[in-house]
């Protein structure tokens, strides 16, 4: 065996053990990556859903009685609520200013310049034709300024019971429409019958990641006395 030949094979077996060191080394640190990214991603997941989960905490939110509850599904009682509420364009977006408007009113926008808590959700309903967007007024709000600007107005929604679905992403007329068809199979399915158009209630600011949100579509169903449990 030539000397020329034992040379070239071992630095064939150096090259050879070189690259699988890099492989290795390579392989190794991916996995401390991974293993890594799994630790730190369900923390800070958990620290997202108690940010959010405190944000809205934060805030009064309109009063309501649970009356039947299945999964996602709900049936509440609500009181007459208190609400300021403004036209908006049928849009996914606030580009006609309508959150805006009624911002700007409890931030002192009114008759006595008076600021008002925030609360949720954010009311949206109507068509195309007849969208509206409200802000549900505090319940210890003792007497309601009147709104400054002329596309504001406020008026009491009357009690009543609704059937509600809760869902979460981001506002879109296909989410909306796909909630909307699951709480009217649900009401089939459950031999309940609705009247007027759908609400839907929005409880988290834009900045909140949509599988994290909070929505809900409602109808009004028959009084609660008439609901079978």
């Amino acid at each position: 065996m030539s000397l020329t030949y034992v040379i070239r094979r071992d630095r064939s077996r150096h090259f050879i053990q070189y690259i699988a060191n890099i492989a290795c080394l390579g392989y190794t640190k991916a996995m401390n990556k991974t293993f890594l990214w799994t630790l730190i991603l369900p923390g800070a997941a958990g620290l997202l859903l108690a940010g959010c989960q405190a944000v809205r905490a934060g805030y009064e939110s309109a009063p309501y009685k649970v009356v039947r509850a299945d999964g996602k599904f709900e049936v509440r009682d609500y009181p007459p609520l208190k609400v300021v509420e403004t036209p908006m364009a049928s849009s996914a977006t606030n580009a006609d200013g309508s959150f805006n408007r009624l911002f700007k009113f409890i931030s002192g926008n009114n008759s006595a310049r008076q600021k008002i808590s925030m609360t949720t959700p954010v009311f949206m309903s109507g068509n195309e034709s007849n969208a509206t967007m409200a802000f549900v007024l505090p319940t210890g709000l003792a007497q309601v300024p009147q709104p400054a600007d002329g596309a504001l107005s406020v008026r009491e929604l009357p009690a009543g019971t609704f059937a509600v679905l809760r869902f979460s992403g981001g506002r879109s007329s296909k989410n909306e429409d796909t909630a909307l068809t699951r709480l009217q199979s649900w009401l089939i399915q459950e031999k309940l019958n609705s009247t007027g158009s759908p609400v839907y209630g929005y409880f988290d600011p834009p900045w909140t990641p949509g599988f994290l949100r909070r929505n809900e579509v409602m109808l009004r169903v028959e009084p609660a006395g008439e609901i079978k449990n």
